[in-house]
């Protein structure tokens, strides 16, 4: 019964509108638990001395002091009187093992409050792309919380299992994750990337497409205890996207859908006919011939180092929203564009593109945007209601009204 109390007072302080006291509390987390009033009231004789007590409304305050040292709940200001803290309101605005709800929807996608394995454990529809940053393994985790490194690979594995299951011959899972893990102490850094690899490559069955490079112009200095206390390290601008793919033979990936701009210089290049004589580099390695590169072509093949800064204007669009309504806001999102990028190489024009870790639904806009038929999921209830404003006066737009209910 415990965890399913604990479970219960933290669901009460999540839904209620303001501070609560005690005896509030007592009547709402029994009603939510479906415990009889005469069974929250009934007395027994409690410790040594045998005075009688409650000992439901006992064990209720033993949660409620657990969540007072964990920071989740503070005074209002009124003895008695308690309510949740911001990293509170986040935090336990989690959804509960299999209680899926759809957020909100358009003709191209929809988002779920829920977790992940519950919604893609449960469908069988072809993903052509998985594009997710999940938490990282922080030894001081972020308000949503993330698995310590011993569990990640497990995590990892676990959830990107179903979607594995589901993806289209030639298909993708692009995984954004942390660079700055290091070994407890130490200013080296862990080789828990390299073991995510192996491992989503020997129980999956995935092939290793490439390690792309997402360089961070505006990353801030770090990692601060290596590079700018012991100097023992550099500061660090990006963080690595692995690309994997079921079938690296068939693979959906078109370089031709993200060409970019060619410089005026090389066009410049080209329209004066190209190499004027033949010429051999590294000794003969490399030879082109005369009149090469004098065909001008739709455009430039991206290079695999892709420069996005993070504090895109779609990123700052979200924050603004979300704060104005008084949200948490998600503290790591990726760039627009950067999604936008990755979907529009690795998938086409109505296939199906998924998140299960959505955060602040970067995905799910950069598949909107670009026509791509969309299914993300985040745990998070604060998250999931600030992505929905990027959708806000889309036509097709549809909030559950049960969903938006819950954050009265």
């Amino acid at each position: 019964m415990q965890l399913s109390l604990f479970n219960s007072v933290k669901t009460v302080y999540a839904k209620a509108d303001g501070a609560l006291d005690n005896e509030s509390l007592y009547r709402r987390v029994a009603r939510e638990a479906n415990i009889p009033l005469q069974v929250l009231n009934g007395m027994a004789p409690i410790g040594e001395s045998g005075q009688m007590h409650s000992k439901v409304k006992r064990e209720i305050r033993w949660h409620q002091q657990t969540l007072k040292h964990a920071g989740l709940l503070q005074n209002s200001g009124k003895r008695g009187r308690w309510e949740l803290t911001r990293e509170g309101k986040t935090t336990l605005r989690k959804v509960q093992p299999k209680a899926s709800m759809v957020a909100f929807s358009t003709d191209l996608g929809a988002a779920l409050w829920s977790l992940s394995a519950d919604v893609f454990e449960s469908i069988d529809t072809p993903i052509t792309l998985c594009l997710t940053s999940p938490p990282y393994p922080l030894a001081k985790p972020r308000a949503y919380g993330n698995p310590s490194l011993s569990q990640y690979i497990e995590f990892i594995v676990e959830n990107i299992r179903p979607i594995a299951a589901n993806l289209v011959d030639g298909g993708s899972i692009c995984l954004n994750i942390s660079n700055d893990i290091f070994v407890p102490g130490t200013p080296a850094r862990s080789i828990y990337r390299e073991k995510l690899v192996i491992a989503l490559a020997e129980e999956l069955g995935l092939w290793k497409m490439d390690e792309l490079i997402w360089a961070n112009p505006c990353k801030a200095p770090g990692p601060v205890q290596w590079a700018s206390k012991t100097r023992q390290q550099l500061n660090c601008t990006y963080e690595p996207i692995y690309w994997f793919s079921n079938n690296p033979q068939k693979a959906i990936s078109n370089n031709r859908r993200v060409l970019e701009p060619h410089t005026e210089q090389h066009l410049a290049y080209v329209r004066s006919g190209g190499n004027r004589t033949a010429q051999s580099h590294s000794d003969g390695a490399y030879r082109t011939r005369a009149g090469a590169y004098s065909q001008e072509t739709p455009g430039r093949i991206p290079r695999n180092i892709l420069t996005y800064p993070h504090n895109c204007p779609a990123q700052s669009r979200y924050k603004a929203a979300a704060r104005e309504m008084g949200i948490a806001v998600h503290g790591a999102p990726y760039p627009l564009e950067l999604a936008k990028f990755l979907i529009k190489f690795l998938s086409r024009a109505g296939d199906l593109v998924v998140d299960p870790f959505a955060g602040s639904l970067t995905t799910a806009e950069g598949a909107e945007e670009t026509g791509r038929k969309w299914l993300v999921t985040d745990c998070i209830y604060d998250y999931v209601l600030g992505g929905s404003t990027r959708f806000y006066g889309r036509p097709s737009f549809e909030m559950n009204p049960a969903f938006a209910a819950l954050a009265a």
